[in-house]
């Protein structure tokens, strides 16, 4: 078993202000988005140019960050939220869905696409090979802050997280930060090297993502609160991910089969 590292979840303090590490993650993923698609935009077969993309990343953060927020509380939380509803604005508490997210920033970049009169999958299609850094940076997030542990286990590399009560855990939080962060972004930067039919990319980042998620969610133990929510096994990550996978093979199908090349 390995010795869960005590790692303040304050990384800086200013004053009055605290600097969460979680916060710091977010800003990583805006970043990798910003700097790498400003590589990306200047490859001859891109649709936006180099200078677009400070606002593109400004519409994938606010959809980042709203999305998330009210996908949490509809997915994860929606009964408390009908008894208070001012629960959605308490973000200080946190909860974040990656599911919740994703459905904002697409209808961020489908807002974006008509600035730039262009179609949302020929944006999406550029970040879709840079989110996984924040994905990945967002797991190790959750890892620094003891929460979203894994399952109880055996395995010498399980550890007894602060949070997680007496029990020895698979550490889930890193788990998902290899695949859904490391994997997931090396697979897709490299197949977006060339120039790929339009949904492509965001098709596959959403078939891989949403395997990534499912095989992953059989070794994170499921919200306390909601438990497993069919056949004593399915959890509502499973759940949410299915769709990801069947959109993510139909858009790639759909897009190898028209070759409407970006």
């Amino acid at each position: 078993m390995l010795t869960f590292p005590q790692i303040d979840p304050v990384a800086l303090t200013l004053g009055p202000v605290k600097v969460h590490w979680y916060g710091l993650m977010y800003l990583i993923g805006f970043a990798a988005v910003y700097f790498l698609g400003q590589k990306r935009a200047q490859v001859p077969w891109s649709v936006i140019k180099p200078e677009a993309i400070e606002d593109l990343v400004t519409y994938g953060a606010m959809g980042v960050i709203l999305g998330g927020r009210i996908g949490y509380i509809l997915f994860y939380n929606f009964s408390e939220f009908l008894n208070d509803p001012i629960i959605l604005l308490k973000i200080w508490q946190g909860g974040m869905s990656f599911h919740g997210g994703m459905l904002g920033v697409f209808i961020a970049m489908w807002l974006f696409a008509k600035k730039q009169q262009c179609s949302m999958f020929q944006l999406t299609d550029i970040i879709a090979p840079l989110a996984p850094i924040g994905l990945g940076a967002g797991r190790i997030g959750n890892f620094i802050n003891s929460e979203l542990w894994g399952r109880s286990t055996d395995v010498p590399w399980a550890m007894v997280f602060p949070n997680g009560g007496p029990l020895a855990r698979h550490p889930s939080q890193l788990y998902e930060a290899f695949l859904e962060g490391f994997v997931l972004f090396t697979i897709l930067w490299i197949y977006s090297n060339k120039p790929r039919p339009t949904m492509t990319l965001t098709g596959m980042a959403l078939f891989f993502y949403g395997c990534f998620r499912f095989f992953i969610e059989f070794y994170r133990m499921p919200d306390a609160h909601l438990g497993f929510v069919a056949l004593n096994w399915v959890t509502m990550g499973q759940i949410l991910s299915t769709p990801m996978i069947v959109i993510g093979a139909g858009l790639v199908y759909w897009a190898r089969k028209n070759e409407i090349v970006r």
